[in-house]
């Protein structure tokens, strides 16, 4: 369930560090049918080659899936990229890492990905009192809800200003 700051959010639309708390899921609202286009920008502007992912011919007859899979690192970027509107516009210092990545089921060309975080934990900085460090689960979930991508993502987050 979505919290309810008990104060303004970031007047871009972002939750401060005590607007997170352990336990709470958000279901976002942001879903993208993602495409062919898609999947050739990310390839191509990534500089990877990989024919999984930008050659039909190829995978429709030397892979099992037979059609391109969707970059794995555009699936990543996409599932924390829909919490962002919801969750830290505005209010994230810098993403400190991300762990246990996982891509348990292929997403395809024309798939439809609708996401939802839930917040593990939180945590006030030592080193900055204005700030504090918030531990997301990311999930993202195919048409058919099958989850095809999740991550553990730790980010530096804004304390709400003191007036």
């Amino acid at each position: 369930m979505p919290i309810i700051p008990s104060s303004p959010a970031h007047p871009r639309g972002g939750l401060y560090l005590e607007d997170f708390e352990p336990g709470a899921l958000h279901r976002h609202r942001l879903r993208k049918t993602v495409t062919q286009m898609d999947n050739m920008l990310f390839s191509n502007l990534t500089l990877n080659p990989q024919p999984l992912h930008i050659d039909a011919h190829f995978c429709a007859t030397e892979t099992e899936w037979g059609r391109p899979l969707m970059n794995s690192l555009f699936t990543l970027g996409l599932m924390v990229g829909i919490s962002v509107n919801d969750l830290s516009v505005g209010t994230t210092i810098a993403n400190l890492g991300m762990t246990d990545v996982r891509f348990p089921a292929p997403l395809f060309e024309g798939d439809t990905v609708h996401c939802e975080t839930e917040i593990v934990a939180t945590r006030a900085s030592k080193s900055r009192p204005d700030a504090g460090i918030v531990t997301f689960l990311h999930r993202a979930f195919n048409q058919r809800d099958e989850l095809v991508a999740e991550c553990t993502r730790n980010a530096f987050m804004m304390k709400r200003p003191v007036p």
